[in-house]
């Protein structure tokens, strides 16, 4: 009887545990997105049949797989927790018991995603729609017919469904990222110089590029610095000449930049392919006049970056604002930027925390001018912590050419994360930015264009369409704000533009869902740039 006892008990605690275990799956289940499960698929490709893989139509299903495969189970969770780590989810790490430190030092002995899916998913996050767009049609001869191509990760799978693509063989990678993006090399090269040290050839042969050995954000430095000087040196040589020479000249100065960017580009960067590869020496060129339809951002000081994080209101808090802000202080210094943060301002401290900034004679030595507004909102206003309506357009005003002539045709930023609607929803997780007085009578819509100045010069990016709420995670923050630092960080070393950056920011919002699965967001951006605003690339790698 006591043998029965324990049995029964043995096999009642195992249920427990299992039912436990399946409830974690579940809820991180819930917590991934479609991009996300396109990715645990593709990171599993080695581990579970193809077949199996393209039935699959949420994580949960990934996780029935490893489990009947025997990769999953209540005592060794490890193989979630890599690959959980390996597309960036870390937040959801924790449900599992682990930490992103605690994967890292584990990944050697314990890893199971391949160094070339890893590879492969690294060079995915790096190819953006257009270069996509581009490798795509480099390849339409070796790439099924009738097939569209949607992502990246569709492209890498259909290369290894046709053979052309394998852990032995990357040379198909190596000759299109060296026509449409030379720094997709970087990673390319990575993977073969692993490869290496376990003393296994790549393409059939062993490779070594010194590059790898220096440090890229070092390279970048001596590369722009050298093609300064060359720029300096020519264009002294060009004014000795008469004029009646300067045309001739002229000829072949354009020559010139079209060697230099040869020699640096397809010999530094690429030496092995000097003599194989004709090298597109009119992409320097191109990126040349892009310089001369930009924004000067070379100035001494980059500019001033105000950001006011409004919390603590009458009747609720923004919980999981702070997170944000921690977000923006951290990639805006890292772009150079002199941020100054300000925390629950009334409606009447927000108008003269403008009126301060917009008399500020430091703006005469700056490049642009950011500000960040993270509070609730309805359609064309903000909410200080009284309550009170504060309108967009107003705020902005502060800051034209007339009111202040320091940052005349200079790019000026403003960044709303706010609701832009009255109606509040309030899910478990994710909490709306929506007002929590009865604003429905105080103001009618405004549409986006009439909340930002008839000047031009100004870019207002905000977190939502007019009408509609924005979201908030209670613990990890918005996800305009999480989306517009995540993408800063990696775009900008890649010299992207703006509003091609607030473009990757819309997709990237679009795709989130609510744990609810009924709840979506859509960010929209209004501009009247008149040039292309980039940022410098920083000498420091981004800061997470």
């Amino acid at each position: 009887l006591l043998s029965g006892t324990e049995t029964l008990g043995s096999s009642n605690m195992e249920n427990d545990v299992s039912l436990k275990f399946r409830q974690q799956l579940l809820l991180i289940s819930d917590n991934l997105v479609t991009e996300d499960v396109a990715a645990l698929k593709f990171l599993c490709m080695d581990l579970l049949h193809l077949s199996k893989l393209e039935c699959v139509k949420s994580a949960a299903d990934i996780f029935k797989l490893l489990m009947a495969q025997g990769y999953l189970n209540a005592e060794d969770t490890f193989l979630l927790a890599e690959l959980l780590y390996t597309i960036k989810c870390h937040s959801l790490l924790k449900k599992l018991g682990y930490t992103k430190e605690k994967v890292q030092a584990h990944l050697c002995e314990k890893g199971r995603v391949s160094l070339y899916r890893q590879m492969l998913y690294e060079l995915s996050e790096n190819i953006t729609n257009e270069k996509l767009k581009k490798i795509v049609f480099l390849l339409q001869n070796d790439l099924p017919k009738r097939r569209i191509i949607p992502s990246a990760l569709d492209l890498l799978t259909a290369l290894e469904k046709q053979g052309l693509l394998t852990k032995d063989n990357v040379q198909i990678l190596e000759d299109v990222c060296a026509t449409v993006s030379p720094d997709l090399l970087e990673i390319i090269d990575g993977y073969k110089k692993k490869r290496q040290k376990e003393g296994t050839p790549v393409n059939g042969i062993f490779y070594f590029n010194p590059r790898l050995d220096l440090n890229t954000w070092y390279l970048k430095f001596w590369y722009f610095s050298a093609l300064k000087m060359f720029f300096l040196t020519v264009e002294s040589n060009f004014k000795s000449y008469p004029k009646n020479l300067q045309c001739g000249r002229f000829m072949h100065f354009c020559s010139a930049c079209i060697l230099f960017q040869w020699i640096s580009m397809n010999h530094l960067l690429r030496y092995s392919l000097l003599f194989s590869k004709t090298p597109n020496s009119g992409l320097f060129f191109f990126s040349f006049l892009q310089t001369l339809t930009s924004y000067k951002m070379d100035g001494p000081h980059r500019g001033f970056c105000l950001i006011i994080n409004n919390v603590n209101f009458n009747s609720c808090q923004r919980k999981g604002s702070c997170k944000d802000v921690e977000q923006l202080e951290r990639v805006f210094t890292w772009l150079g930027l002199d941020v100054r943060t300000y925390t629950d301002l009334t409606s009447g401290n927000i108008i003269n925390l403008m009126q301060t900034w917009q008399h500020m004679q430091d703006h005469k030595d700056r490049n642009c001018f950011i500000c960040c507004i993270l509070s609730h909102g309805t359609s064309g206003a903000i909410c200080g912590t009284d309550d009170e309506l504060v309108s967009i357009r107003m705020l902005m005003s502060h800051f034209t050419a007339k009111k202040c002539p320091q940052l005349a045709e200079k790019p000026k930023l403003f960044f709303i994360q706010a609701c832009q609607g009255t109606n509040i929803q309030r899910p478990v997780y994710v909490d709306t930015d929506g007002p929590t007085p009865d604003l429905s009578s105080v103001q009618e819509r405004v549409s986006l264009c009439e909340s930002i100045p008839e000047e031009a010069d100004f870019l207002l990016g905000m977190a939502t369409v007019d009408g509609c709420v924005s979201f908030r995670h209670i613990e990890e923050g918005t996800w305009y704000i999480q989306a517009l630092c995540s993408k800063l960080q990696l775009l900008v070393p890649r010299g992207e533009d703006i509003l091609s950056i607030l473009t990757q920011v819309n997709e990237d919002v679009a795709r989130r869902v609510s744990p609810s699965g009924t709840k979506k967001q859509m960010p929209q951006p209004a501009y009247t740039l008149r040039r292309k605003f980039i940022f410098p690339i920083p000498m420091a790698p981004p800061p997470s």
